[in-house]
């Protein structure tokens, strides 16, 4: 079995189970060291032994300072640096917009936009400084978790589409910004069978299930890998073996007046929108 990570370092967050987990032992098996974080304790730190992998974990909320510090530490300390970062730890508090609360908002864009901005903050910083010190690039991947909720404008998750947004942002301004020292920052909008969308996907079938977390675990693998080298500033639609590149917005077109946009949207189909619908047939 080929395991192109051999050497590397990754942090992964929200590991404990679903998706992080299932991203974790798929790592694990490329043969990289782990440094995995999650508010709830997991057996997963005891099957990527089994796998004759090396991993620590870190308990605690990332969108915590000192918790973020400690993943970042401890990948430097323990394993003696960091290659890979996998942000992933998330929440859900869904609700209609008219009926959300300050906790349900704050709470979502705390841990899932705050807990993606102090990981890859600390990343960017160590990154950055072994650059300067080697005066070459270094082998650095940014893998960050987005979601089709905030494509699509997902009607009852106000707060988790405006969070996985703002993660496709924070992403982009590190691929381009990071890139001169080696870093390659993509976003993933995952289709998975987790606990957290246990009420969207139901019970899996028998046999292979398209969903699972580990089809998804297998493609951050490889974005972590040598082979994406080229690869950064995207945004994928991945599950089931199938991965969608996602496209950059476009100019539709331009007016000069009001009475043209009057005039437009007159005739415009009311439904198209920004939002990208088009995913729903993937």
């Amino acid at each position: 079995m080929t395991r192109p990570l051999e050497g590397k370092v990754a942090v992964v967050t929200g590991a404990a189970a679903g998706l992080g987990r299932a991203e974790a032992i798929a790592l694990a098996k490329a043969g990289a060291d782990l440094v995995l974080g999650d508010v709830a304790d997991s057996d997963v730190l005891v099957e990527i032994e089994e796998l004759g992998g090396k991993a620590a974990f870190v308990r605690g909320d990332v969108s915590e300072r000192d918790i973020a510090d400690a993943l970042t530490n401890t990948a430097v300390e323990r394993f003696g640096g960091l290659h890979i970062l996998v942000n992933n730890a998330g929440v859900l508090r869904d609700r209609m917009l008219f009926g959300m609360s300050d906790d349900e908002w704050d709470l979502v864009i705390k841990v899932h936009l705050r807990g993606h901005f102090l990981l890859s903050r600390n990343a960017a910083a160590y990154w950055r400084a072994q650059s300067k010190e080697a005066g070459a690039p270094v082998y650095a991947r940014i893998v960050n978790t987005a979601s089709e909720a905030f494509l699509l404008g997902s009607e009852g998750q106000p707060n988790y589409a405006a969070a996985k947004g703002g993660i496709t942002a924070l992403t982009l301004t590190s691929a381009r910004s990071l890139a001169k020292y080696g870093v390659r920052a993509n976003a993933i909008c995952p289709r998975a069978r987790t606990s957290m969308t246990a009420n969207v996907f139901g019970e899996a079938p028998d046999g292979d299930d398209p969903l699972s977390p580990d089809h998804v675990g297998e493609f951050v693998a490889y974005l972590a890998s040598p082979e994406a080298e080229k690869i950064n500033g995207q945004v994928f639609v991945v599950h089931g073996g199938m991965v969608a590149l996602m496209a950059a917005p476009t100019v539709e077109r331009t007016f000069t007046s009001f009475g043209d946009l009057t005039t437009t949207f007159g005739t415009r189909d009311p439904e198209r929108t920004f939002a990208c619908t088009e995913t729903l047939r993937l």
